[in-house]
This record gives C-alpha cells, structure tokens and sequence, in this order.
C-alpha cells in the first residue's frame, strides 16, 4: 500500500523547483552554484528547496572544498515509483468492484 511511503518524499516533491531540481540531478552531480545557473533562483531560495531534499532523503551531499555537491538518490524514486505501479495495479485489478450504498 501507499502509506508505507515517507510522506516526507512526496511533500518534497510536490514543489515545481525542486521537482526541476531532481530533473536536473537525474543527469549530474552539481553544486549549488550550477543549480542557480540552470534554474535562475536566488541562493538562499535554491538551499532551503535542497535543505527539503535532503532531509526527506531524495538527494545525497557531497562536500568538495568550499562547495558542497548533490546527488539524487534513485533508490527513493525507484521506490515511490514502485509504491504507485502497486496502487495501479490493484486499481486495475479490482476495476470493476462497486460497494453497495
């Protein structure tokens, strides 16, 4: 069932920049600095949208010197991915179930 994913994870993604965020992370490991650049928000914007990531545990860090580096961990998609295939396919098998009033 659904309940048992971290609504943590789904409030984490119900945002459009961070769910551009995670786009973005899919393809690479960036900085902060390379997230201002391809989103065009402000710094302290962009670390509180990462500062929700992370501690919902959709994104790793990684520092590197003076930066600090995010990484998308794709086992927590792959998970709520595979939480919503079980919701989709219990729908579909019991499609043409009605509870009387």
């Amino acid at each position: 069932m659904l309940t048992s994913v971290d609504p943590d994870v789904i409030r984490a993604l119900d945002d459009p920049l961070r769910l551009r965020i995670v786009g973005l992370l899919a393809r690479e490991t960036l900085c902060t600095t390379h997230l201002v650049a391809e989103t065009g928000a402000r710094q302290t914007n962009l670390s509180n949208h990462l500062r929700v990531l992370r501690e919902a545990g959709v994104v790793d860090t990684e520092p590197c010197g003076r930066f600090t580096y995010y990484r998308l961990k794709p086992e927590v998609l792959e998970a709520l991915a595979g939480q919503f295939a079980g919701l989709a396919a219990t729908a579909r098998a019991h499609a043409d179930r009605t509870r009387a009033c």
